[in-house]
């Protein structure tokens, strides 16, 4: 089996070098690295195409690439590979969960629905850990828990049109409870923020952050699974229409 690993968090970043290891465990014959250079955290689903994609040899079977996650993907498939699908992409693993609101600006959960769009099943991983404590991230729980549980996904079977988004709790390997398939989350209110701050010569600047807040999670989403120590496994679909509302709105154009 020929898997594509990528990332949102970098070439270097530490989330890459576990999830090395968990495709390891797949299939230690065959796989190929092609990850941003450098963080592209937030980049969403974006395509660079005003910017040149420079592409990088870090190694064997390694490649950075000046983009985001979905150019790596894109690279990999139509340029390395010379059009031949890898058999699996797996993006992550990502440093921080990616759940409920999270999924929309996620670069790993790009690499993985690119993958999705270009044929491929594809699996997003993501690692969950304590706020402020970047350095204290458990990735040993998505080391541990990840190869049975893609093995068992692709056992039953990935549908063409959707990916797979998985976050591990933020606990120790043998302190996981179980495994959840549930929905995506909604948090109880937005946690953006923005934040202004003043240079040297006193001229304002400004970052997006977030609030930290406590909620509570509502029943079978990702949220409430990684609350309970579960591993929150969530199937996406590509295609974003609303089928419920599709009638709904109809009726007012047969006025």
């Amino acid at each position: 089996m020929h898997i594509l690993l990528t990332n949102d968090d970098g070439i270097n970043a530490p989330g890459l070098q576990a999830l090395e290891d968990i495709a390891r465990a797949l299939s230690p014959s065959r796989m190929t690295v092609v990850a941003p250079e450098y963080d592209q955290s937030g980049v969403a689903h974006s395509l660079s195409l005003n910017d040149p994609l420079r592409l990088r040899e870090a190694g064997p079977d390694r490649y950075a690439i000046k983009g985001t996650p979905t150019d790596c993907v894109i690279m990999a498939i139509h340029h390395l590979f010379e059009g031949r699908r890898p058999d699996l992409v797996l993006s992550g693993v990502n440093r921080g969960h990616n759940v409920a609101e999270d999924i929309t600006y996620s670069g790993t959960v790009a690499g993985a629905m690119e993958g999705t769009i270009l044929g491929v099943p594809s699996i997003a991983l993501s690692q969950s850990y304590s706020s402020g404590d970047r350095e204290s991230v458990p990735w040993l729980t998505a080391i541990t828990h990840a190869p049975d549980l893609i093995r068992k996904l692709l056992k039953a079977g990935v549908s063409p049109a959707t990916l797979i988004n998985i976050n591990f709790p933020n606990c120790e390997p043998d302190e996981v409870v179980g495994v959840t398939v549930c929905t995506q989350g909604k948090r109880d209110a937005a946690l953006l923020k923005i934040e202004e701050r003043r240079d040297g010569r006193n001229i304002p600047y400004y970052w997006i952050g977030f609030e930290r807040q406590r909620s509570i999670p509502r029943p079978g989403t990702d949220l409430e699974a990684l609350a309970e120590r579960r591993i929150a496994v969530t199937p996406l679909r590509v295609d974003l229409t609303d089928t419920a509302a599709i009638t709904h709105f109809a009726t007012a154009f047969e006025q």
